[in-house]
């Protein structure tokens, strides 16, 4: 089996995902998965798809991480391994899909207006 290639976005982070067959083995940004998402929900939560598709420990991940925080870069991660596993066997996508692991998160900062504190909340309005 080649190296697959896929790429993962959420809010301003990017994971770009190299997978290819092995032991299970994630390096993320040339550090171990526990020592990248110090967190054992984090961890949980980027190898999901593995979970869902009951093919955890069969494939060796190199990952390359940039840009928003850890959670961001974590859910960048899932959807990476997902597009990857769809790639190398369609029948798993029904399953990814009815857990989510398929969809793209669109949701990003909204940027902040000229004339405003934030981008929604407003300076005090004073009538006299």
């Amino acid at each position: 089996m080649e190296i697959i290639n896929t790429l993962g976005r959420r809010k301003t982070s990017v994971v770009r995902l190299y997978m290819q067959k092995g032991k299970g083995n994630v390096i993320v940004n040339n550090k171990d998965l526990a020592v990248y998402f110090p967190t054992p929900e984090l961890q949980k939560r980027a190898v999901k798809p593995f979970a869902v598709t009951e093919t955890m420990g069969q494939y060796d991940l190199k990952v390359i991480a940039s840009g928003g925080g850890i959670s961001g870069q974590c859910e960048a991660l899932s959807l990476a391994i997902a597009r990857a596993l769809v790639k190398i066997d369609e029948e798993m996508k029904p399953a990814l899909r009815a857990e989510g692991l398929m969809t793209r998160d669109p949701r990003m900062v909204e940027r902040k207006k000229p004339g405003q504190k934030k981008a929604r909340k407003k300076f005090q309005f004073s009538k006299r």
